[in-house]
């Protein structure tokens, strides 16, 4: 519903200890999938939507994840000394947006239908929503074993519970980043405040979903993409 254009934040600053010695010698967004790195699938996703700018945040190994995103025109974000995970690193790389309004996108994650952040920005409606969140019915991941993040009442209103696993992409104001007084935290501090306000929304991704968060998901990333 809205026709704005919004600044892409990837999350790229995770030590990945999931995959083990995958990450040892290398960050996870540089782990490959069907014969690239997993980050530059999420910015083929990104640059999709014509973002005026996109912007990774890093910790793990940052010299090397940023040489690898020097020449992909986007802006870097470099989160040290410490980590701030989802939602303090979002506040940091803030300015380097340039907007108060934005997407964000993990970086582990393989899609096979249309594109999240394009969905996403055909439904946004700011009149409505502080946030807008892609999710995944349990039945059209991959790899899955758990119940879900959410569920969506009949208004597109999203709760905490079961069916319903956030994919990792969304669109979100910024706003209520300032008032939260942790250095580092997680974004579901803010979804709490939002939801409290009724003003956060889920979309069912209508294709189908796989983490690449650990090493089994590899394979069946890479069987998905074979698909696409």
């Amino acid at each position: 519903m809205s026709s704005a254009r919004y600044p892409v934040m990837l999350f790229a600053a995770g030590f990945g200890t999931r995959m083990g010695a995958l990450t040892r010698t290398r960050p996870k967004p540089l782990i490959e999938v069907a014969g690239r790195p997993l980050i530059d699938h999420a910015l083929d996703l990104a640059r999709a939507v014509e973002p005026p700018r996109i912007v990774a945040n890093t910790h793990y190994l940052a010299p090397m994840l940023a040489k690898h995103l020097e020449p992909l025109d986007v802006i870097v974000s470099d989160e040290q000394p410490d980590i701030l995970d989802t939602g303090g690193g979002l506040r940091l790389a803030q300015p380097l947006l340039g907007s108060n309004t934005v997407f964000t996108m993990n970086t582990d994650a393989v899609w096979s239908g249309p594109n999240p952040l394009a969905l996403l920005a055909e439904h946004w409606d700011p009149g409505r929503m502080d946030a807008l969140l892609i999710c995944v019915p349990v039945a059209q991941t991959v790899g899955y074993s758990g119940q879900g993040d959410f569920s969506c009442d009949d208004e597109g209103r999203l709760h905490r519970g079961a069916g319903l696993v956030y994919g990792g992409a969304q669109i979100v104001k910024l706003d209520g980043l300032a008032e939260i007084p942790e250095r580092s935290f997680s974004l579901n501090l803010l979804w709490n405040r939002i939801g409290a306000e009724g003003r956060l929304f889920g979309l069912a991704y209508p294709g189908r979903w796989c983490d690449v968060g650990h090493p089994g998901g590899i394979a069946p990333a890479e069987e998905l993409l074979a698909h696409v």
